[in-house]
């Protein structure tokens, strides 16, 4: 049983690249979640869950461990946008909306000086934590802008905010560039095609706002 969840359980090769069946799975849900979302489905969010664990399992057996620890904010907050979509004074807001004026840049700054104290961490963290990072990282700048990115754009889509899909496609795009320089294709395949996702979760949230 424990077999088929292996990462060496390989279901077809991809551009010779070797798809696990795990990644495989992990995929088709996230990407389900992701189209569940443009529409507004609460389903969105057990069918990422389902990814998410899935994704969790497969980034621990391939050691990347912070994408690991990643993967447990967004369990974390899956389960809390689960619920919150769950709540009456949410069902009400069916349409999504943009959040207050006085909110918009402060996430943003937020959001940037968050990212830049990480990337310049992860500059150092070779040199701070030889025995578990004994390479530098590689664009730690880029990686920690699209991990806060992602935070942030994750905690706003609990609150139907129509503004996270602009940081959605921003980390789509940088991702596109980011996986396909590290020559990762399938993720990079898979990035185009959320941008594409994303863009038309934008228009389809601000058209039914604008509709309220």
């Amino acid at each position: 049983m424990f077999d088929f969840w292996s990462v060496n359980n390989i279901a077809f090769k991809f551009l010779e690249y070797p798809l696990s069946y795990i990644e495989l799975l992990g995929t088709i849900f996230y990407l389900w979640s992701v189209w569940l979302i443009t529409k507004k489905d609460i389903l969105t969010w057990p069918v990422g869950i389902i990814s998410v664990l899935l994704y969790m399992a497969l980034f621990y057996q391939i050691r990347l461990y912070a994408d690991t620890l990643e993967q447990i904010y967004y369990l974390i907050i899956s389960i809390y946008g689960w619920w919150q979509w769950n709540q009456p004074q949410t069902q009400k807001v069916l349409r999504g909306r943009y959040s207050p004026a006085h909110q918009l840049i402060p996430t943003l700054i937020i959001t940037i000086l968050v990212a830049i104290a990480l990337g310049k961490f992860m500059t150092q963290v070779h040199l701070l934590l030889p025995a578990i990072f004994p390479e530098p990282a590689s664009f730690p700048y880029l990686d920690a802008i699209t991990t806060i990115m992602s935070f942030t754009a994750m905690a706003l889509m609990t609150q139907k905010r129509i503004e996270s899909w602009f940081y959605w496609i921003i980390v789509d795009i940088i991702g596109i560039g980011l996986y396909f320089q590290k020559d990762v294709l399938f993720i990079a395949l898979l990035y185009l095609i959320l941008l594409f996702m994303s863009i038309k979760g934008l228009l389809s949230w601000h058209k039914s706002a604008k509709n309220i």
